[in-house]
């Protein structure tokens, strides 16, 4: 996704005020598909790219490292991270507990859509 491209995706985050507090919403009437993914402690997602979607994904709990390109992190809760397609990308379980992320895919999804890179569970 060209930087154009990422922008006009986080300019299309819309939020609303409203008297109990607001939200935020991250995609209307797009093709997406939603995940809330879980990593246990210890553990490593495949070092990965997709060539066909780009991916938005909000960390829910602490405990996660995330690579992205070049730079390593531990996210805070609620930090938003744009991956876009062709990127190298992966989530590790660093706490001591099991952690989440919220996934939101752009474009056609399709679990063959993984370029493994780096799979410690042999799945290259």
């Amino acid at each position: 996704m060209a930087a154009k491209d990422q922008e006009d995706l986080r300019s299309s985050i819309y939020e609303e005020k409203r008297p109990w507090g607001g939200f935020r919403r991250y995609t209307h009437n797009h093709l997406s598909t939603v995940k809330i993914i879980t990593v246990n402690p210890a553990e490593i997602l495949s070092l990965q790219y997709h060539h066909h979607r780009d991916e938005l994904w909000v960390a829910l709990d602490p405990g996660l490292q995330v690579t992205l390109g070049d730079r390593v992190w531990e996210p805070k809760p609620y930090e938003e991270i744009f991956i876009p397609h062709g990127t190298k990308h992966r989530v590790a379980g660093v706490g001591e507990r099991p952690s989440r992320w919220l996934e939101i895919s752009f474009g056609e999804f399709d679990e063959d859509d993984i370029v493994r890179l780096e799979d410690h569970y042999g799945r290259k």
